[in-house]
């Protein structure tokens, strides 16, 4: 694996350091990768890197280990890449702290920098506001680069730890301790609650644009840094048909990402502080509509496809954070993540939380591979109910490790909040704060987040209804 898990450092460092708000947008999530170009030089595929076909005009910016930009930022690590940035860690010389700058596509606009710009200037106006403020990145700086390829939009936060997705992947899927879990859950449903008092839908919510926070790194030398983390790791960049790089679109090497984190099954109560990031497909509602979801399929609200007319609502987040606080609660997804396409997604809605609206039906052309015309399951399909469901991604992991597991009042708990959200009809889901003042909520998570935090998330002028 090239992304050693160098934790030496990392575990003598505090949770949390000087800086009370450590946050960043840069999130090691799994790319949508755009329409591959058909011109030009190819080049040999590397491992745990951007597409090096997307260093073009229009494309990435070449960036090596060393570069400085606006007389302070010094590039020392590359911290991950999407469809549309490469994520970089950085020495700000002039403020002796290190940073996270993500660096735009060439065409890559400035609405998510808009949009979380909200996050400076509304915190105290809303109820949320105390607690979200904490769990949403902050930006510290924004700049453009000019390039071979273009003109580049270029943002500042706070290096994270890593998303939760890379920490189960490094826990080879053994799942978080439940209390860590519970309280990953309640501040993920504050964050939602937050960004939708706000106006924003988020869009995209998924186990890797929930990141971990940071311990403060500041007062380690670059040379530290390398001996506790591993030193960038140079890859040599060579064309399919092995002749020389000529182009200054691409750069000569290209880096595999340094690993902050730790394995999901190792991260601690105090450990656990979340920021919920990647805000590049969010949208205000109120402000221009948006039709499509970027949610992986498995996750993605059924309306999208039944209802293409209607623009996405609040409600589309409740569906998805639904199922990511069963994925964060469990090793496996609440619905299959092996779906052939569309069709196997909705069949598998309908085993998991029943018929859906009789409009729907009629419409699914696709109905007659996966069941019979009353609705039940065609012979032969396997159907896993809401209890086979729990049991295997929730309980039984637990079980094998001798770990803690869910009681039947919590589990009864956490199926009707579930249950609320996970509902067909957009306009019949819970709301982000009826998440919040559900039973499984008041009685099992908040409390756990208000460990991680050290402190009571909501006051009591704003919380009456969590008592």
């Amino acid at each position: 694996m090239r992304r050693s898990i160098s934790r030496t450092i990392l575990r003598r460092l505090p949770a949390s350091g000087p800086c009370s708000r450590l946050v960043s947008t840069i999130p090691n999530y799994r790319p949508r990768i755009p329409t591959r170009p058909t011109d030009g030089p190819r080049y040999e595929h590397i491992d745990e890197v951007e597409s090096l076909d997307y260093y073009r005009p229009g494309g990435y910016h070449p960036i090596q280990i060393g570069d400085r930009f606006q007389d302070r930022y010094r590039i020392v690590h590359k911290l991950g890449y999407g469809s549309y940035s490469t994520m970089w860690l950085a020495r700000d010389e002039q403020m002796a702290k290190y940073v996270a700058i993500k660096v735009g596509i060439a065409d890559y606009g400035s609405k998510e920098v808009e949009l979380l710009s909200r996050n400076r200037i509304s915190p105290s106006r809303v109820k949320y506001g105390e607690v979200g403020g904490n769990l949403i990145p902050t930006v510290l700086g924004r700049f453009n680069i000019v390039g071979p390829n273009a003109i580049h939009l270029c943002v500042v936060t706070v290096p994270a730890r890593c998303s939760l997705a890379d920490a189960a992947q490094a826990a080879d899927y053994s799942p978080f301790q439940l209390h860590v879990a519970r309280s990953l859950s309640a501040q993920l449903a504050m964050a939602v609650a937050y960004i939708h008092e706000l106006g924003c839908v988020h869009g995209d919510l998924h186990m890797g644009n929930i990141l971990l926070q940071s311990p403060n790194l500041d007062r380690l030398s670059i040379k530290q840094l390398y001996d506790g983390f591993d030193p960038p790791d140079p890859e040599p960049v060579v064309r399919v048909d092995k002749q020389p790089l000529t182009s200054p679109s691409i750069p000569a090497h290209v880096y595999p990402p340094i690993w902050l984190g730790n394995p999901g099954d190792e991260v601690s109560l105090p450990e656990a502080k979340i920021l919920l990031a990647d805000f590049g497909a969010a949208v205000c509602p109120a402000e221009e509509p948006r039709f499509e979801s970027y949610t992986p399929l498995h996750i993605r609200p059924p309306e999208v496809r039944f209802e293409p007319t209607e623009p996405l609502s609040y409600s589309s987040d409740i569906w998805s954070l639904g199922c990511v606080i069963w994925a964060i609660l469990g090793v496996r997804p609440f619905l299959d993540t092996w779906l052939f396409g569309p069709g196997d997604a909705t069949a598998d809605q309908v085993d998991a939380i029943g018929p859906m609206p009789d409009e729907w039906w009629e419409t699914w052309e696709g109905r007659s591979k996966h069941f019979i015309g009353n609705g039940t399951p065609k012979e032969g399909r396997e159907v896993w109910t809401f209890d086979q469901r729990f049991e295997y991604a929730i309980q039984a992991p637990r079980r094998r490790r001798g770990t803690e597991v869910m009681d039947q009042e919590e589990k009864d708990a956490l199926f009707e909040m579930v249950r609320a959200m996970l509902v067909f009809r957009p306009g019949d889901r819970s709301s982000a704060s009826q998440v919040l003042r559900t039973e499984w909520m008041r009685k099992w998570a908040i409390s756990e987040a208000e460990k991680t935090w050290g402190r009571k998330l909501l006051c009591k002028s704003r919380s009456s209804s969590f008592s």
